[in-house]
């Protein structure tokens, strides 16, 4: 009985640590690089926002506003130079545990099969490797794969290396998925598919996600909430809350819905000026 008892009080408060422990909290980021040219570059200015345990969050801005490096600082990849990134209520300092990858780039090892890259997650983590082999197929089965294991990256299309792909960034369940324009080099009808299926498998697990675009539509179709970054050097411009109900369903579907063009005209309107700024600069206008 006392058993009994014991199980049923700690398990929702370990639940709750669990979700808590996803939570990232970034506050007056700022980075700095040295150019070439020993100037000082301000890539990152002053940037503020969090993402909830289990929040899909989507950056947007125009080129060079720091997106990316964004993610570096999350992840412990680099460090800011001023401010700081907290996850799960402590301050990164090196590498975050429990942080998931996906980059535009496959990422994927050419002379390793599909089952192999999917296994090299749990193969590091110490996974026994019955174990192991069992979820590596189960992650494949599910990103629709079945039948493929023995193939090369090579021997696969394009969006079947992303199903790859997801499926290596999932398998270890992670608290926190960085994905970095993982669509971009997609085709339109199959960035749709491939949005479609990664909702399906975030709902399975709900890591907090913060992904990176420049496609609005895209944001706004996946997410939970989207932030706008200003051009360089960036900083937070707006933040959005995206009401649209979950399960959203097909990505191509949604964007013909009357609120979603409402949300999508309303992001547009703070991106644009950012955006055109950006390019006035690259093209040698004035900013």
């Amino acid at each position: 009985m006392m058993a009994a008892v014991s199980d049923h009080t700690v398990g929702p408060t370990a639940d709750r640590s669990a979700r808590e422990s996803a939570r990232v909290e970034i506050s007056g980021l700022t980075k700095r690089f040295l150019t070439p040219g020993g100037e000082v570059f301000t890539a990152l200015q002053d940037v503020s926002f969090t993402v909830e345990p289990g929040q899909f969050c989507a950056v947007v801005g125009p080129t060079g506003c720091g997106k990316s490096t964004t993610l570096s600082m999350v992840s412990g990849l680099d460090r800011p130079s001023e401010g700081s990134v907290t996850v799960g209520g402590r301050e990164v300092d090196g590498i975050t545990d429990g942080v998931s990858f996906m980059f535009q780039a496959d990422a994927l090892l050419p002379w390793k099969t599909v089952l192999g890259n999917v296994l090299m997650g749990p193969i590091f983590r110490g996974v026994p490797k019955q174990e192991a082999h069992a979820s590596a197929r189960d992650w494949l089965r599910r990103v629709g794969l079945t039948g493929f294991e023995d193939r090369y990256p090579h021997q696969l299309s394009g969006g079947m290396r992303k199903r790859v792909a997801m499926a290596a960034a999932l398998i270890n369940e992670p608290k926190i998925l960085m994905m970095d324009e993982p669509f971009g080099a997609l085709d339109v009808q199959t960035k749709a598919i491939m949005s479609t299926e990664l909702l399906g498998l975030w709902e399975q697990i709900r890591p907090s996600v913060i992904f990176i675009t420049h496609d609005l539509d895209e944001a706004v179709a996946l997410a939970d909430r989207v932030v706008v970054m200003t051009s360089s050097p960036g900083s937070v411009k707006a933040v959005f809350d995206i009401d649209l109900p979950r399960p959203r369903g097909s990505v191509q579907e949604i964007r013909y819905e009357s609120h979603f063009v409402e949300l999508q005209h309303q992001i547009w309107e703070t991106l644009r000026e950012e955006v055109e700024r950006a390019y006035a600069r690259t093209a040698g206008g004035k900013a």
